[in-house]
């Protein structure tokens, strides 16, 4: 359940809903298994997994959701296949040729009879509310993806009041200014990974990894005017990440210190096991983001990205 990646959104106001009234809200929106003609479903499902109709999960405050989604997996190919048939078939039996707008309602048709047959992909996102510092946080490297989560969240509950961070300082430049410093204020310390790009031309981008940043060609770059636009640092010794511009954070790597700390209590089931590591993790994580904020110049009241 550790999360791998973190899309930190804050609450532009108190969040109040108690778990016990979020209950019936995501209970309304469950997740349903497509149908024979569903193409794609989404909906919510307990954190904890398993046989538990519980669809949050609490830990010092902080509220554990899951929103799952199925899609059907139809491939190209095989479309592609099937409309060929049934366009050889028309054209030999009516001796005319098949255009653009019947082609369209033959791949409609090609669909709803593949549909039935199609294999189905399922995949869950996590996130969690922790109230007491405004923050939503969610386990998805993806914008689409937690852009998702939002809207169906947001339908749940009727609304969610949440923007992105958005800091003071501009990240790009923070993190440009650390790695020809070659310092990072604590407890943040510079890892072996970055990105340089050109801000006058987005295509022109040179990605570093497994590399000493202070080497003479990743200065030289930074001389002729590249930006850091990602970067690769430790956190306490305790949670590696790289930071992108939007203050998003991927490829989480949790030290063995926190997983053995979470492992302390031998857990009796499934779900005790869940509550013990988001308990920890959720406290780091928490931290974390915090001194995120701190390290860019703190976040506007205001202003979204």
């Amino acid at each position: 359940m550790w999360f791998k990646n973190l899309r930190i959104y804050r609450f532009t106001q108190p969040f109040e809903l108690t778990p016990e009234e979020l209950e019936p809200l995501l209970a309304a929106h469950a997740f349903q298994p497509c149908g024979r003609q569903d193409l794609t479903k989404y909906g919510w499902v307990s954190p904890v997994g398993g046989d538990s109709d519980v669809f949050t999960h609490v830990s010092n405050g902080n509220i554990m959701l899951c929103a799952q989604r199925q899609d059907k997996i139809i491939p190209g190919s095989v479309i592609k296949e099937a409309m060929q048939e049934k366009i050889e078939a028309i054209e030999q039996r009516d001796a005319r040729k098949v255009y653009k707008k019947e082609r369209d309602q033959l791949k409609d048709e090609v669909l709803l009879d593949l549909l039935p047959r199609a294999f189905t992909r399922t995949r869950r996102i996590y996130g969690f509310i922790a109230p007491k510092e405004k923050l939503l946080l969610l386990d998805t490297s993806s914008a689409t993806q937690a852009e998702e989560f939002l809207g169906h969240l947001r339908e749940a509950l009727s609304t969610l009041p949440v923007i992105p961070p958005a800091s003071k300082n501009v990240p790009a430049d923070v993190m440009t200014h650390w790695l020809t410093e070659q310092h990072a204020p604590e407890p943040f310390v510079l890892d072996r990974e970055c990105e340089l790009g050109n801000p006058l031309d987005t295509s022109n981008v040179i990605r570093c990894k497994g590399q000493d940043l202070d080497a003479d060609e990743v200065q030289q770059l930074l001389e002729a005017g590249k930006r850091c636009t990602k970067l690769a640092v430790i956190w306490k010794d305790s949670i590696g990440c790289v930071i992108h511009e939007d203050l998003s954070l991927k490829r989480l790597k949790f030290e063995d210190v926190l997983i053995e700390q979470a492992n302390e209590s031998e857990a009796e089931d499934r779900a005790q096991q869940f509550d013990q590591d988001f308990a920890v993790m959720a406290l780091e994580v928490i931290a974390l983001c915090k001194d995120l904020f701190k390290a860019f110049g703190g976040l506007e009241k205001t202003r979204a990205v």
